[in-house]
C-alpha cells in the first residue's frame, strides 16, 4: 500500500498543489467588480470595433456615448452582454489564480518562502493564461457580440443579421452557423493578451517582493489594503500600456459586423485605414475600467486567502 501511494503521489505532482480558495476567491473578485464596472466595458468595446467604415453608431466621446446608448437602448442598453462578462470574468478570475497558484506552488514545491524571482513569475503567469484562454474564449466572443447588438430582433432579421436572445442562445446560433472556430474567433489575439496578464502578474509579484525586502521582511509578508491597491494598479496600468492593441484586434474579429480573413488580415486593414491610433481605440473607457477592476479584484483575493 505504501508502494502505491508514493506512486500515485510522484505522478500527480501538480494536482497536490490544487487549492480551491484562489478559485473561489478569483471567481469572488472577478464577478463583484464586473457587475459594477460593466458599462465602461461596454464602452471600450464599441469604441475598440468603430473603425469608421461601418454603419454602426459612431461616439464622438465617451460622454457623449453614454448619452447616446441610454437614449437610444435605455439604462438596459448600458449592461448589454453583462451576464457572459460576469460568468467570463468570475470563471476567468478564478481559473486564473487556481492554475496560476497552482503552477507557482508546484515550481516552489510548496514552499512559499522560495522566492521565484520574475522569470518564473511571468511563466507562471503565462502559462495560467493559456490554460484559462482555452476554457474562456468562448464566453468572450458571446460577450462581445451582445455588447455589439445595437437594435431590436427586428432590425437584425429584417436584415438577414443573427440576432442573440441572451448568452446560452448566442452559444448554441455561433455553435450552429460557425462551428468551434466561431466559438474560438479572436483566439490568436488572445494568445498574445497571455503576454498582459504575465507581465501585469510578474510586476505586482515583483513590486510586494521588493516592497518586503526593503522593510526587511519575508517576501509573501501580508500588506495593507491601501499597499495592494497601489501595486495592483500600477502593474494592470504598466501590462494595459504595453499590450493594449491586441484588445482591439481580438474585438474586431469576435465583432458580427466585420469580416476579416484573419488576425493579419485585422492588423493590416486597421493600419491601413486608421494607422497606429486605430490600435488605442477604447483605451480611455479600457483604462477606467480595468483600474479600479482590478484593485477590487486583488484585494478580494488578497484578503480571502489570507483570511484578513
Amino acid at each position: 500500500m505504501k508502494n502505491h501511494s508514493s506512486t500515485t503521489k510522484n505522478n500527480l505532482p501538480v494536482l497536490s498543489h490544487f487549492k480551491y480558495e484562489h478559485l473561489l476567491a478569483g471567481i469572488s473578485g472577478g464577478a463583484i467588480s464586473t457587475l459594477i464596472l460593466h458599462p465602461l466595458d461596454l464602452m471600450k468595446i464599441r469604441f475598440a470595433v468603430n473603425d469608421g467604415r461601418t454603419t454602426i453608431p459612431q461616439y464622438s466621446s465617451l460622454s457623449s456615448a453614454f448619452y447616446t446608448v441610454v437614449r437610444q437602448e435605455g439604462i438596459k442598453g448600458l449592461y448589454r452582454g453583462v451576464a457572459p462578462n460576469v460568468w467570463g470574468s468570475g470563471s476567468a478570475w478564478g481559473f486564473y489564480f487556481l492554475f496560476y497558484n497552482s503552477i507557482k506552488n508546484w515550481i516552489q514545491q510548496g514552499d512559499s518562502q522560495y522566492p521565484l524571482g520574475p522569470y518564473l513569475h511571468m511563466l507562471a503567469a503565462a502559462e495560467a493564461g493559456v490554460l484559462t484562454l482555452l476554457v474562456t474564449n468562448p464566453i468572450w466572443v458571446v460577450k462581445t457580440r451582445l455588447c455589439l447588438q445595437y437594435g431590436n430582433e427586428d432590425a437584425y432579421l429584417s436584415k438577414g443579421g443573427q440576432f442573440y436572445n441572451g448568452m446560452s442562445d448566442a452559444l448554441v446560433k455561433i455553435y450552429r452557423t460557425e462551428g468551434v472556430r466561431g466559438l474560438y474567433r479572436g483566439f490568436v489575439p488572445g494568445m498574445f493578451g497571455v503576454s498582459h496578464g504575465a507581465l501585469q502578474f510578474m510586476t505586482y509579484e515583483e513590486m510586494k517582493a521588493y516592497y518586503n525586502q526593503y522593510r526587511k521582511l519575508p517576501h509573501d509578508n501580508k500588506l495593507t489594503t491601501g499597499e495592494y491597491i497601489g501595486f495592483a494598479a500600477v502593474s494592470k496600468l504598466i501590462a494595459a500600456a504595453a499590450t493594449y492593441p491586441y484588445q482591439v484586434i481580438r474585438a474586431r474579429l469576435q465583432d458580427q459586423h466585420h469580416s476579416y480573413e484573419g488576425t493579419w488580415d485585422c492588423i493590416k486593414k486597421t493600419w491601413k485605414y486608421e494607422r497606429m491610433g486605430g490600435f488605442y481605440k477604447g483605451l480611455a473607457p479600457y483604462l477606467l475600467h480595468v483600474t479600479p477592476n482590478i484593485c477590487l479584484v486583488m484585494l478580494i483575493y488578497e484578503k480571502f486567502t489570507n483570511n484578513n
